[in-house]
């Protein structure tokens, strides 16, 4: 916890510090009442004592109560401020982290549980702050400060409130080793039930046409139960909280007042004994003021376990070291363009016993198309994800125009590269807002090259039929279109910044054949300087590449165009002849 608040700016520190002294006011203002109750006490019990002489401590002790009230909010404001702004710079930090995260560091985080963290955890940590900077300092102080103003009443009295002291702490500290493990179990749960409820409403449909309500419910009764569950038994302990408070503070002050009495019922003299009342009364106060330094405090042991588990929740975002480290500034100049090459190269994820890609070797040229094909899980994927540096290779070179893709900037190189993913991902906002996602080295661009950017991905038609066009809206995840629109507007998306090196990982899935086919005859022809990288299942989508390369189990099975592999391949004639007959693939 320490390591995190290091996180706070000099102004934050300059509000703690202001904090501090009003705080230090606030409990001298307090512990001032109890010194003029004491003189009122006194001169009840004296004769030809006036209302005017009752009054004026009376208006003290109410003048000393708003002081301490007006300390309070102040005290309140700094710490509310303190609080909610160091918590949105944390919030600023957890994003920024994970937006430097490599596709294997995401997957060691659920996106449930890095949502929890950035909501959640953040949200018990703020609390903590806000009610620990009034009640941390505040309820230490307190405490001491009223052990020593009645330090010196009676060692009886002492003696009572050092016993319900001690009780307290005992009391605090078994409630406490009670639910830190509950709370760090919450944490975990509510994860959970992040998780199955995003599975479920994002497959809503397949739930519906499976007729898997029951199942669905079944399972997320199951983990809003277990999540109940230890709230329950978590809340259950710590409910023990108020009424054993209440119960010490009344038996300190029926203690109190029966030592007060035999101590009273043993003095002989008269002012002796209003002397002991008076002092009895005080203590009384000051006793409850003790008493009170603690029930502070134990605000804080309820937070206390729940904020815990949550800082290192989010001490283990933030403490990632992100396996692909990019450079400021790209290192090396070159004058080729669109220029790709593969140099003997391996790859193997993290734990793995085996190469995903082993030994990949090729060179495209400008303007040239290289497709990869293979059965599901033979690494063509992985192979083009090297590329964005989404992962680093194990062994060998990807090079982009002559430099290693780890020698580039991240702007520079995803300046290089437009890449489409397998599942076409569109982001709330608009039909131009999602074109013109993104920063461009080209500038800024127009309507025009946006509509040349859809003709070429063959959306122009049911993006003209939208009521306002470009400024159709779009839904999250794009879900107010087909799957074959959001392709197709997520390759068009790729086109309009211009790159040097166009990426399709199985992008033309969801398109029909003859969509394919125009989209493929666009591309050839508007962007014949523009390198293409196409995984593809469908071999009349890769037919006419420059360079096929056909992989098997991460291993290179076969290099070469369509009619060479078909004449010599066994892995990419097995596959085509599955497909297409001899007929077809001779036409």
């Amino acid at each position: 916890m320490l390591k995190l608040f290091k996180k706070l700016n000099k102004k934050e520190y300059g509000m703690i510090g202001i904090s501090l002294i009003f705080i230090i006011v606030q409990v001298w203002l307090e512990l001032e009442i109890p010194s003029y109750m004491s003189t009122i006490t006194q001169r009840l019990e004296e004769k030809g004592t006036t209302i005017s002489q009752i009054l004026q401590p009376g208006m003290m002790m109410i003048l000393l109560s708003v002081l301490s009230v007006i300390a309070s909010i102040i005290v309140g404001y700094f710490a509310a401020h303190v609080a909610a702004g160091f918590t949105a710079r944390l919030r600023k930090d957890i994003f920024d982290q994970v937006m430097d995260y490599s596709t294997h560091d995401i997957k060691n985080f659920s996106v449930s549980s890095l949502l929890t963290r950035s909501t959640n955890d953040l949200t018990q940590l703020q609390q903590f702050i806000a009610m620990g900077l009034q009640v941390i300092i505040k309820a230490p102080i307190t405490a001491i400060w009223a052990i020593t103003k009645i330090a010196n009443k009676g060692w009886q009295w002492t003696t009572a409130t050092a016993v319900a002291v001690v009780v307290l702490i005992v009391m605090l500290t078994f409630i406490l080793l009670m639910v830190q493990p509950r709370f760090k179990k919450i944490q975990s749960l509510t994860d959970r039930l992040n998780l199955v409820t995003r599975e479920n409403l994002s497959g809503i449909r397949v739930v519906h046409a499976y007729n898997a309500e029951d199942y669905q419910n079944a399972k997320f009764n199951k983990a809003n139960k277990d999540l109940t569950d230890t709230n329950l038994f978590a809340n259950r302990v710590l409910a023990l909280m108020n009424p054993g408070m209440s119960f010490i503070s009344s038996t300190l002050t029926l203690a109190v007042y029966a030592i007060g009495a035999i101590i009273i019922n043993q003095a002989t003299v008269g002012a002796t004994r209003l002397t002991l009342f008076s002092d009895m009364i005080v203590f009384s106060s000051y006793a409850m003021q003790v008493i009170l330094g603690f029930l502070l405090l134990s605000i804080i042991f309820i937070l206390l376990p729940r904020v815990t588990v949550s800082v290192g929740r989010i001490n283990e975002v933030l403490d990632v070291d992100p396996s692909v480290k990019h450079l400021d500034k790209t290192e090396g100049q070159t004058t080729e363009k669109g220029v790709l090459e593969f140099k003997d190269v391996s790859f193997r994820y993290p734990g793995a016993e085996a190469d995903a890609i082993h030994n990949l070797d090729f060179k495209a040229q400008t303007g040239q198309t290289i497709a990869f094909i293979g059965s599901t899980g033979s690494g063509k994927s992985t192979a083009m994800n090297l590329i964005p540096r989404l992962y680093d290779t194990t062994q060998g070179q990807v090079l982009v125009d002559g430099i290693d893709v780890k020698d580039y900037s991240q702007k520079d190189l995803n300046n290089k590269v437009g890449y489409i993913p397998q599942k076409a991902v569109l982001f709330s906002g608009s039909i131009r807002s999602n074109l013109d996602f993104g920063s461009t080295p080209s500038g800024k661009r127009t309507d025009d090259d946006l509509y040349d950017a859809l003709d070429v991905a063959q959306s122009r038609d049911f993006v003209e039929q939208k009521d306002k066009q470009l400024d159709a809206k779009v839904a999250q995840h794009g879900d107010n279109f087909s799957g074959g629109q959001k392709q197709r507007l997520a390759i068009a998306r790729a086109i309009a910044r211009k790159p040097e090196i166009l990426l399709f990982d199985d992008s033309f899935s969801a398109l029909d054949y003859e969509t394919d086919k125009k989209l493929r005859e666009q591309l050839k022809e508007q962007a014949a300087q523009t390198t293409k990288v196409i995984i593809a299942q469908r071999i009349s989508t890769i037919m006419d590449a420059d360079l096929i390369i056909v992989l098997d189990n991460g291993h290179v099975a076969g290099q070469g165009t369509h009619e060479e592999l078909l004449k010599s391949n066994e892995v990419y004639q097995e596959i085509a002849y599955s497909q297409l007959s001899k007929e077809e693939l001779a036409e």
